[in-house]
């Protein structure tokens, strides 16, 4: 028995939009991929915040949570993440409170500090541009109170929320998140399927400092990655090009939807280093090489369990690298 066998998977979706498709249709591949990998036995399937990106539609996250919920029966359902910054913390331990008495022990609430979006789009939020950066402790704090038993006196109460204990993760790219995670004794995801740089760092931070609670009596550290299995390497890497072209228009200001897979991409160096460095935790390949690929990124970060995120352009691909990923997990 191999570390592969042992660890929980779960899915992150960013609801895609391709070229030529509608958001109903990335709604609808979304319920699909849910379905599918319910059935397949992973534990979570989380979606993501993001704000005026054409190629993103999970923009309204516990909108969207609640309808995959509703479309599954057994899969826990979270955001990965809601930008807490984004929102007054009353709103979404509401919002939350809602989904948990809807779908009683199936709901997370994965929390980041990032707007998910640019400048412009802040501002349309509303969102304070210094929000997140001192006050996220706080904020934090206020929404634990919210989902918490009300405290005697307690004059603002979550109605959904209150008393529902939803399961809240920190999550991050970087150190700040992973202190926070271990002085609240919270569970941690390191955002590694796009931007892997701190990951050996944030999880040596969390587990050296991680303080016991009343949630955690030991570290929980979840590493999100890129993954595509295809029957060949070179069908594989072919259907990658998908996720660079999304990174690769990034990097250029052109935040496009997304782009069927090429046999080439017009980049220069800069560019190409660029987007690999957004893509250095890829673990791209024919079935062995995923098995192999997520092995060593197991002993590697020593993860409690793993949450991919597979970008391809058409859903059958997708829906045939889960399939082909829980094949070798069966297995391993």
């Amino acid at each position: 028995m191999t570390r592969l066998s042992t660890t929980p998977l779960s899915v992150l979706d960013l609801a895609p939009i391709r070229d030529g498709g509608t958001i109903a249709d990335s709604f609808s591949d979304s319920v699909a991929l849910a379905r599918l990998t319910e059935s397949l036995g992973f534990t979570r399937y989380w979606l993501a915040e993001h704000h005026s990106l054409e190629g993103i539609a999970s923009a309204a996250t516990s909108v969207l949570m609640g309808h995959i919920a509703g479309k599954t029966s057994r899969i826990r359902i979270g955001s990965g993440g809601i930008m807490l910054p984004n929102h007054p913390p009353l709103v979404i331990a509401e919002q939350f409170g809602t989904l948990e008495t809807l779908y009683p022990g199936r709901i997370d609430l994965g929390l980041g500090r990032a707007p998910g979006s640019d400048a412009a789009t802040m501002a349309a939020m509303r969102r304070d541009p210094h929000a997140g950066v001192e006050d996220f402790p706080q904020r934090l704090e206020e929404l634990e109170g919210y989902l918490d038993e009300a405290r005697p006196g307690q004059r603002v109460q979550a109605v959904p929320g209150q008393g529902t204990r939803v399961p809240i993760w920190l999550l991050g790219s970087s150190l700040y998140s992973a202190q926070l995670a271990a002085h609240k004794g919270l569970p941690f995801a390191f955002a590694a399927q796009f931007a892997p740089a701190q990951l050996d760092d944030a999880l040596a931070v969390y587990r050296r400092n991680f303080q016991p609670s009343a949630v955690l009596e030991a570290p929980y550290a979840m590493v999100g990655l890129p993954v595509l299995a295809a029957d060949s390497d070179e069908h594989a890497h072919f259907l990658s090009t998908t996720a660079q072209q999304k990174f690769l228009g990034l990097i250029r200001g052109q935040r496009g939807r997304a782009k069927p897979p090429v046999r080439s991409l017009d980049w220069n160096p800069m560019e190409r280093a660029q987007v690999e460095s957004f893509l250095g935790a890829a673990v791209i390949g024919s079935p062995s090489t995923v098995r192999d690929g997520l092995e060593r990124m197991l002993e590697r970060t020593q993860a409690d369990e793993l949450m991919l995120n597979t970008d391809t352009y058409a859903l059958e691909d997708r829906l045939n690298s889960y399939q082909l990923v829980s094949d070798v997990w069966r297995q391993a």
